[in-house]
């Protein structure tokens, strides 16, 4: 007779001891369960415990055969780490806030702590200015741990809490660990509160800053760039343009050229974000120029147009003895045309396109003040052309401004996720001014190697784009290494790149090889199954989602080897190879799966910070939504992996469960034919 299906077979473990076989009764209350276990078996383990990851609402998921593990409950769990941190032994206190920082990542734990009011004891203990050392350093780990979370809003701290954070900021000795979380809390503060920004900006100068980026400790002058770039992005405008005035007297870049990107200590992942993120930010001052319009009636931004028909014609700007009017406008026109602009009468007119906007003057001046002779040499060039043959520099200059404003995406917030910085760039102080002259060289050497016409403009614009973006690939570390690329990337050698790349896309075009393709497609359709099943079995590590930018916290999600359950659950750190799925805590039924939601739609998109919102972020978002209004939220580690594995494989997995086979055909064919390797 089969026995009840009421009744569980499973094991229960708890510390210091076996597991022991039990049957438990699903009618009865879990905590009914919890203290007949206890009371009966576990006399010696005398605290309230809870069954780990084990609820009332998911105990239907304890199957025959589960292993449950007794744990300390989260709520007693706190009373007593509550009541330890207060101890006045050292010894005692010191142990107490290791536990807590240890069990402040648990978010269960947290919010029983936070509800124990604990953020303001830590709050407490920090402004009184008696811990020291690992005592302060475990301290303000459980601090950022349970803020982590996102339970507590940044806006409820003191100004005394501010103050104590920035003087361990500010002093020239002190310990790297509570250096390390005092720059971290700093960071959180300004990126999640406007209010909290003014304050610290008070406490805080770029001054006091600089001596972190010069020692030899990565994570110190990682988290110092990442302090400097929340107060970069969340300065009002109108006081960003000072801020880089600063931090140009400061020497900030020479400083992290010197000590950060020439450093022998290899770049990591989250250094080289925030590299990026400040180049964005630096990058980001030019918008304002980029979309403004020249006033033709300025008579100051018409002084620069006159300027550059100065240095390059080696003439007075407004000649006193020159004649009559008519003789002046003619020979300004014959002039405006051979420094190629468009409207040859009224060249300010071609400066009210945005973008470029007035950034497109400020480069050609640039060029015409600090590389005079090159200047000099591309506008008496074309002018002694034939015509046809001629490269204009205004309108050169113009889609140049604009088209490396697109590439290094001028006005646009940084991603997430982005370690795209450029060593080059931080170089020079004026690398865009620079990186402008380099390129405006290359289009005229371009044009003259395509023998071009002013028909062929656009063809030469779209060969110079190719030309700098495989430049820019190779990373050089400098501008003249920039060059030195660019200069082997003629234009004979993009025709040479782009024709073997035909050669090799053709050459799987031919009909014997489509015929081919043809005969072994379902083979190949079934490995590819097999393949992807495999792939979602291995899993995912994923980054908690969190109001602060950097964070160590990771949790893992696969797929049952039978391919009907996700299983998910926080890890301590990143792994370094496959996580069983029996150590993950959590899971999720594919059969309980309701829909998956992409992009901005997602729950952890539709909230607000400064670093969410952007295109990037949003493209690599996905929610799976089970029960009502129950969510997995996932940022995927790049696009390959949410348009090619992650989000494919979840919704084959859901759609397989109900469709079967019949469905798996049509949907692969939809989502990997661009995998197959013909």
């Amino acid at each position: 007779m089969p026995p009840p299906a009421d009744i569980v077979k499973v094991a229960i473990e708890w510390p210091g001891a076996f597991p022991k076989l039990m049957e438990i009764d699903q009618k009865k209350p879990l905590s009914a369960i919890i203290k007949e276990v206890s009371e009966n078996d576990l006399h010696m383990y005398t605290h309230v415990v809870v069954y780990h990851g084990i609820r009332q609402q998911n105990r239907n998921d304890i199957k025959n055969g589960s292993i449950l593990r007794l744990t300390t409950s989260p709520y007693q769990t706190a009373v007593q780490l509550h009541e330890r941190i207060q101890s006045s032994s050292m010894d005692a206190k010191l142990e107490a806030l290791k536990d807590l920082a240890n069990a402040s990542r648990d978010i269960t734990f947290a919010q029983e702590f936070i509800n124990l009011d604990g953020i303001s004891l830590l709050t407490q203990m920090v402004e009184s200015g008696t811990d020291f050392g690992d005592l302060l350093s475990f301290t303000l780990t459980a601090f950022v741990e349970l803020m982590d979370h996102g339970i507590v809003s940044w806006d409820t701290f003191s100004v005394a809490f501010i103050k104590k954070i920035a003087g361990y900021v500010n002093k020239s000795a002190m310990d790297i660990a509570v250096l390390q979380r005092s720059l971290a809390i700093l960071e959180s503060m300004v990126l999640n509160s406007q209010d909290l920004y003014h304050k610290v900006a008070q406490e805080i100068t770029i001054g006091q800053l600089i001596p972190h980026l010069q020692g030899t400790d990565q994570d110190i002058q990682t988290y110092t760039i990442a302090v400097i770039n929340a107060l970069f992005l969340k300065a009002p405008e109108e006081k960003r343009q000072d801020m880089a005035h600063i931090l140009a007297q400061k020497q900030l870049r020479s400083i992290i050229l010197s000590n950060v990107i020439r450093s022998p200590t290899p770049i990591n992942d989250e250094m080289a974000h925030q590299l990026y993120v400040l180049q964005v930010l630096t990058f980001n001052l030019l918008e304002d120029r980029m979309m403004t319009k020249m006033d033709p009636q300025d008579q100051a931004q018409r002084d620069i147009i006159f300027e550059l028909r100065r240095i390059a014609f080696d003439v007075e700007c407004e000649p006193n003895n020159g004649g009559s009017t008519e003789k002046r406008k003619s020979m300004y026109t014959r002039d405006y045309k051979k420094l190629g602009f468009i409207n040859h009468v009224n060249p300010a007119v071609d400066f009210t396109q945005i973008p470029p906007g007035m950034l497109a003057l400020d480069n050609m001046l640039y060029l015409a003040r600090h590389h005079q002779d090159a200047y000099i040499r591309i506008v008496l060039e074309n002018s002694s052309r034939e015509d046809k043959h001629e490269c204009p520099f205004g309108r050169s200059s113009i889609e140049l401004t604009k088209m490396l404003c697109e590439i290094l995406k001028v006005g646009e917030l940084p991603s997430e996720n982005c370690h795209d910085f450029h060593p080059m760039f931080f170089t020079h102080d004026r690398s865009f001014e620079e990186f402008f002259c380099i390129c405006i060289q290359l289009l005229n050497k371009t044009w003259k190697e395509m023998r071009a016409t002013s028909e062929d403009f656009n063809k030469v614009m779209q060969v110079v784009r190719e030309q700098i973006m495989r430049a820019l690939t190779l990373k050089p570390n400098s501008l003249d290494q920039f060059k030195s690329r660019l200069q082997n990337l003629s234009y004979t050698e993009i025709l040479k790149i782009r024709q073997s790349e035909r050669m090799n896309q053709e050459d799987f075009q031919s009909r014997p090889i489509l015929e081919l393709r043809e005969k072994i497609q379902p083979e190949i359709m079934e490995l590819i199954k097999q393949q992807r099943l495999n792939r979602l079995c291995e899993g995912t590590c994923f980054r908690k989602i969190s109001s602060r930018r950097r964070q160590d916290k990771f949790w893992y999600c696969r797929l049952s080897p039978n391919h009907k359950v996700l299983h998910y659950g926080d890890l301590e750190e990143s792994p370094q190879g496959e996580v069983p799925h029996d150590s993950l805590q959590d899971k999720l039924p594919v059969a309980d799966i309701k829909a998956v939601i992409t992009g901005k739609d997602c729950p952890h998109m539709k909230e607000k910070g400064a670093l969410k919102q952007n295109k990037e972020v949003l493209e690599l978002a996905f929610s799976v939504l089970y029960e009502s209004d129950e969510y997995l939220n996932f940022i995927a580690p790049d696009k390959h992996e949410v348009s090619q594995q992650l989000l494919p494989l979840v919704v084959f997995t859901v759609l397989t469960f109900y469709f079967g086979d019949f469905f798996f055909f049509f949907f692969f064919l939809s989502f990997f034919s661009a995998l197959l390797p013909f």
